[in-house]
């Protein structure tokens, strides 16, 4: 945007930042003080005189607002000041990058005023007919001063756009009160969420996007403290540098989610990377530059927020990878090129995700039943699971959250959810000086299901070089003794400065009773040290990881899936008498591993997913031959089918894993079915008989596409509305001419995608089953499907638009989109539709519900 005639006018409180950084002298000879460091001070624009830069870099609109002209020269004593040490850091991650810039490394504090009140300054050239205004409210001031706030928010009848950063956002300020009172329905509120989690409004962090949008979503619904914030037409609330949530309330409340797909909130900046000021200021910036450009071009102000979200996420991250530059004396402060596109930008708007947020107080959805994957996707979970096998997760799932610890990635909510937690339990335990207990950890899941990988992946991720693996089987020891001796192993690992990430796989079994090893970890756990004989041991800074054997999850470790009162008391009655509360109470997190089986027929949905991403992480691993030069697995759809159909796998992961280690792939250039173990071996891993039909599924629904078209054509002519002489003059199918036989194959080659569609599957059967019957929704659903495919393969053939059907001309009246279509075109169509069970079923396929919806979902 370049519009010097859109008038923006910028203030708020006032601030000026004093850098101090060092440098190493390199001088041997001279004066003796030159052989020291040398300290640097620089001032630079803070609060809204840096706001003001950042909206002239971005806009090169015409801007007002507070200025100083001379940093340098002598300030005023009433001016606050903030002090910031800075050092060199990595420019990026990148490891073959050694560009280096600084940042900030530690805040000192505020200096410089006289008095409690700061100094405000006023705007320059101030307009009271601007077009917009942007304000920075960070609660020093400015808020309760209005002599200092732009004419045009003062003047009565005007009514410019309003940007209010602010910090401390509460509804007794007179800035508010006049906002709220004249300004409501023109003013976009951008408030940072560590701002509002300062406030005590809890929103979980760092855990999944799903957990944070719906956990705002709550906290407008019902804090009492956030009532005035409910009100707002527009309301922007970043999550760190790498999403964003939308909120509106036009009389109805809705809540849009902005994200990175690859990255959790605060995941973008690490440790080692420093920190920045201005990064909030970066963002409103970016925003107003769209809206800007929005309002010249008459576009609708919400659409401009849309854009303008992921033009502010882009240019805060650019912000903070230049940061103060390499030489500060030097370098522009800001970078002009954080509001310019590049093409080698690390991070475009493109990269930058949204969805609608579901509000499950006004919905029957259950609130941890949401997945973006769901809601993003287009394509059934099978069709996702197929993709991310066949081209590799990039590919396969560029639009949805995931995360990744090492070798580890899952798309899987609870799972992201699960391995977070345990990841932020380690990174504060590893950060924190003078522990004296170990940090102790559960993990569930069923053998095979990867519970040591996982959780050795997420440490690996954190501190590989500190950490290092011990791996006990409680179900191997013998006595005490044997404990003992692991004891010390660990107390040997820290010793030598590691931090031992200990598993004690099985914990959970028998040992002079049941769960008997419970009460000997009790002291380590809680004092950190072990009694052996008449000496205590210290044992160090340590991870337990309790790996379960007997339970898989740890709701049924507690007993909490028992249903039967009696039962459940019998149950608490051992549980406690096995020392198992006091366990549990000393554990400071859980996470249940999900495995490649489906765990609940109604709440686990993704499955499938895992299993496709555990598969194609194992083609690459053990058989990356496997893979073409653009990264497509080679390998049959019937395998693939029946790798990722197959009701359950005996030993989870580790079945998938022989299955692949078992088939004859040394020299293949394709995993062709000619290739997998016998039945017998199968029989080791899988229901071999249902692994075999779903194998050759292709083969069973190709020899009968004759029958079943056929099949399909009758049932289509039996229910036309035609008297019997005129049903009599309708075609035979042997009369058909190929390119009407081509259609109706074309129709029946397409019926298990479109089945995918409504999360269907066909598997053929020995019996003939009785049909079942489509819903309204899932009928009118798979009509249009259906009428969708048609029309692209008629346009694709040269068919064109007209009034009448002419099969030489290629020309016909339905080419037109499904919405477009008149009811009795519809109606027809979908009547076709109710007739593919019927003839699946003659042919003996079953139409199966592929259990990926919840039970909230399915009833929708």
């Amino acid at each position: 945007m370049e519009n010097k005639c859109f008038k923006i006018v910028v203030s708020g409180d006032i601030c000026v930042n004093l850098l101090q950084w060092r440098t190493d002298q390199q001088c041997t000879k001279g004066l003796n003080w030159q052989s020291y460091p040398h300290v640097h001070n620089s001032f630079k624009n803070g609060e809204a005189l840096l706001l003001s830069k950042f909206v002239t870099l971005a806009t090169q609109a015409s801007i007002s607002s507070p200025q100083i002209q001379d940093l340098e020269a002598a300030l005023p004593k009433e001016l606050l000041r903030s002090t910031v040490e800075l050092e060199l850091f990595p420019e990026t991650l990148n490891k073959n990058d050694n560009h280096k810039v600084y940042r900030i490394s530690r805040y000192l504090g505020f200096t410089g005023l006289t008095s409690c009140r700061p100094m405000l300054l006023p705007i320059i050239d101030d307009d009271q007919n601007a077009d917009m205004v942007i304000l920075d409210d960070e609660n020093n001031g400015f808020n309760a001063n209005e002599e200092f706030w732009p004419l045009a928010i003062k003047t009565p009848g005007k009514s410019p756009i309003v940007i209010y950063k602010v910090n401390h956002p509460t509804s007794s300020s007179k800035l508010w009160h006049n906002i709220r009172d004249f300004h409501i329905q023109n003013t976009i509120v951008v408030i940072n969420s560590d701002d509002l989690r300062a406030k005590g409004v809890n929103i979980s962090k760092s855990l999944s996007w799903e957990k944070t949008a719906q956990d705002f979503v709550w906290q407008m619904n019902h804090n009492p403290d956030l009532a005035f914030l409910a009100h707002c037409h527009h309301l922007i609330v970043p999550f760190g540098l790498e999403g964003a949530i939308y909120y509106q309330n036009k009389g109805v409340a809705e809540s849009q989610l902005y994200f990175l797909t690859y990255e959790v909130e605060g995941g973008f900046i690490k440790d080692n990377q420093g920190k920045m000021f201005g990064l909030t200021s970066c963002f409103v910036a970016a925003l107003s530059r769209n809206i800007a450009t929005g309002i010249c071009n008459n576009e609708e102000l919400s659409k401009s927020i849309g854009e303008g979200i992921r033009e502010g996420i882009v240019a805060a991250q650019k912000y903070f990878v230049y940061g103060f530059g390499e030489t500060i004396e030097e370098s522009a402060f800001p970078n002009p090129l954080i509001f310019k596109e590049a093409e080698n930008d690390f991070v475009c708007k493109e990269h930058i995700q949204d969805v609608l947020i579901r509000d499950t107080n006004n919905s029957s959805i259950c609130e941890t039943d949401w997945y973006i994957i769901k809601d993003k996707s287009s394509s059934s979970l099978a069709d996702i699971a197929y993709n991310i096998v066949k081209s590799g997760e990039k590919s396969a799932l560029k639009y949805i959250p995931i995360a990744q610890f090492g070798k580890l990635k899952t798309v899987d909510r609870a799972e992201i959810e699960g391995y977070r937690s345990i990841k932020n339990l380690m990174t504060e335990y590893i950060s924190t000086k003078n522990t004296v207990r170990p940090l102790c950890i559960a993990v569930f899941g069923t053998p095979g299901s990867g519970k040591s990988f996982g959780v050795a992946e997420v440490a690996s991720s954190i501190a590989p070089d500190l950490m290092d693996q011990l791996n006990f089987n409680l179900s191997q020891f013998q006595s005490l003794v044997d404990l003992f001796a692991a004891f010390h192993k660990v107390r040997d690992l820290c010793l030598k400065g590691k931090v031992p990430l200990v598993f004690f796989d099985e914990f959970d079994s028998a040992f002079e009773g049941n769960l008997g090893w419970l009460k000997y970890f009790l002291a380590p756990m809680q004092d950190g040290e072990f009694k052996e004989g008449d000496s205590i041991h210290p044992i160090g800074k340590a991870i337990f990881v309790f790996a379960g054997g007997t339970s898989s999850t740890f709701q049924e470790f507690g007993g909490e899936d028992i249903a039967d009162e009696l039962e459940h008391k019998q149950f608490l009655k051992k549980f406690q008498s096995a020392k198992g509360p006091d366990f549990v109470s000393r554990l400071r997190g859980y996470v249940n591993i999900l495995g490649p089986n489906q765990t609940d027929e109604q709440k686990d949905q993704l499955f499938i997913v895992r299993r496709a991403m555990l598969l194609r992480s194992l083609l690459e691993r053990k058989v990356p031959h496997l893979l073409n030069e653009r990264g497509q697995a080679q390998i049959d759809n019937g395998i693939l089918r029946a790798m990722l159909k197959v009701t359950r796998y005996k030993h989870e992961s580790r079945s998938m894993e022989a299955i692949l280690e078992m088939s004859m792939l040394t020299d293949s250039k394709k995993w062709e079915q000619s290739h997998l173990p016998s039945k017998e071996q199968l029989k080791l891993h899988v229901d071999e008989e249902q692994f075999l039909r779903r194998l050759m599924h292709d083969a069973f629904y190709s020899e009968k596409f004759e029958s079943l078209a056929m099949d399909l054509y009758r049932h289509t002519l039996l229910n036309k509305d035609k008297n019997e002489s005129e049903l009599n003059c309708l075609k035979s199918w042997e009369t058909l001419c190929n390119e009407q036989k081509e259609s109706i194959y074309e129709q029946i080659k397409h019926i298990p995608d479109a089945l995918h569609r409504i999360d269907y599957d066909i598997i053929s059967v020995k019996e003939k089953l009785e049909a079942v019957t489509f819903t309204e929704r899932e009928l009118i659903a798979l009509a249009e499907y259906e009428h969708e495919r048609w029309l692209l393969q008629k346009k694709e053939a040269g068919w064109k638009l007209d009034a009448i059907i002419d099969e030489e001309k290629k020309l016909h009246p339905l080419l037109v989109p499904w919405k477009k279509l008149s009811d009795n075109d519809r109606n027809e169509l979908i009547v076709t539709i109710k007739f593919w069970p019927e003839i699946l079923a003659n042919s003996n396929f079953k139409i199966e519900r592929l259990k990926f919806l919840s039970y909230c979902e399915t009833a929708l």
